[in-house]
């Protein structure tokens, strides 16, 4: 007979407090911080702690230069600027990604393209990309989401075909590598988020990457006000091109060179936990672990679970189905979660041409005011949203003793799982 579940007064698989947070936080990280007092040096982007991470990051990529800024939205704004895309442009990117890649390109007032994804690595298609190039695209936008590389050799390829710069948006997949390389090194340039969600965390802050010494000149001189910053030379106080103020802060540098200390302890200790997983679901009915294609060694910035309802026997919507077992998962103590709800292109901003007010860039003097954006053009986007969750704590200091219990709460559900979606109706309902 199968175990009762919590919803219904049995004891949950999980105990309260198993599940240990993000990023492992170490007496070296908190002497790395309180050193910044000490030096007195807390800002700039000739700081020693700034100097210092744009060679290591640098090194750690495989690139020639590397920039620190406040943000991966800023790394890519930086990008989208150093390629000279501007007003009217337009720019190529996944339809499944976070708001920030978008937002990027319309910072630079230029236009935003999307393609659907592909439905087993949830990066954007490489076979849809061709035929949304037109004369005024400048940039394909590749998303490594959930720490999974993108399929890049046929993108690099379509993109060398046509003239356009490729910007690998890498701010989920610090140390994720496409056949044997990191990403970060295949592209023209490569930006990275340190959002203490990620990979490699800093609390907040942002790394850029590439080997093409002009982007780099042109990247760091936006990345402080549009100004040429030397230093050994006196500051001019001369902007030189529109800029902004993207600098981080010696706090955040000297943070995220200390867990740098341990990023490829970390990666590996997730890639662990996450083939655990994946080989036990594979035993479980109604849930997969991602799948991984033979090109890609991800991060795991996030565990991806997708939810199968025929796999137990019952025929219903997959989105109903998924909200049921969630539901059951998190009285057992698993909590799953989702950041993303809809394809970025069916967000307001898009579907009211917002941006920056009176429908620019569409409809701005360079812009073509003939681009609207359909939802129903990313059908793979909304099955994936509809049938895919993200499970926390697949990462440590969480080890695979918390794996086991969650295998144990998601075969626990597998054979519950008729009466879960009776209850969760129920409860629906009422």
């Amino acid at each position: 007979m199968p175990a009762q579940l919590a919803l219904e007064g049995g004891k949950p698989v999980v105990p309260a407090g198993a599940v240990q947070p993000w990023p492992p936080l170490t007496q070296a990280d908190r002497e790395a911080v309180l050193a910044v007092f000490e030096s007195n040096e807390l800002h700039g982007t000739h700081a020693p702690r700034a100097r210092a991470l744009e060679e290591r990051w640098a090194a750690y990529i495989g690139t020639r230069y590397a920039l620190v800024a406040n943000s991966g939205t800023a790394a890519l704004h930086m990008a989208i600027a150093a390629a000279g895309i501007g007003p009217g442009d337009e720019v190529i990117t996944s339809a499944f990604t976070y708001w920030s890649t978008a937002a990027a390109v319309l910072h630079n007032n230029a236009v935003p393209v999307f393609a659907d994804i592909d439905p087993r690595t949830y990066t954007i298609d490489p076979t849809l990309i061709e035929e949304r190039v037109t004369d005024r695209t400048r940039a394909v936008l590749p998303v490594h989401i959930h720490g999974m590389p993108a399929d890049m050799d046929p993108i690099i390829e379509i993109a060398r075909r046509h003239g356009l710069v490729v910007i690998g948006d890498c701010c989920q997949a610090h140390g994720a590598t496409y056949k044997g390389v990191k990403v970060g090194k295949i592209e023209d340039m490569g930006c990275f988020s340190c959002n203490r969600s990620k990979n490699l965390s800093g609390g907040e802050g942002g790394l850029f990457t590439t080997d093409n010494e002009d982007y780099w000149r042109h990247a760091d001189m936006l990345r402080q006000f549009g100004e040429v910053v030397l230093p050994d030379k006196p500051r001019e106080y001369n902007a030189y091109a529109l800029g902004w103020m993207y600098r981080p802060h010696e706090f955040v540098n000297a943070f995220i060179l200390s867990q740098l200390d341990r990023l490829d302890e970390y990666n590996a200790i997730r890639r662990q936990l996450a083939n655990y997983l994946t080989a036990a679901l594979e035993e479980i009915p109604g849930f997969a672990g991602p799948y991984t294609p033979e090109y890609a060694d991800p991060c795991y910035f996030t565990y991806v679970v997708e939810f199968r309802p025929h796999e137990v026997g019952l025929d219903v919507p997959t989105l109903e189905f998924r909200r049921a077992m969630e539901h059951a998962l998190a009285a057992e103590g698993v909590h799953m979660h989702q950041w993303q709800r809809m394809p970025v292109p069916a967000q307001d901003v898009f579907q009211k041409r917002v941006g920056y007010g009176k429908g620019c860039p569409w409809t701005c003097p360079f812009g073509r005011g003939d681009i609207y954006y359909d939802p129903a053009e990313y059908p793979r986007t909304w099955e994936f949203l509809a049938s895919h969750s993200y499970l926390r704590g697949v990462y440590p200091p969480n080890d695979l003793s918390l794996m086991q219990l969650y295998v144990d709460a998601f075969a626990k559900v597998s054979e519950n799982a008729v009466r879960a979606l009776e209850l969760y109706r129920k409860e629906a309902a009422s």
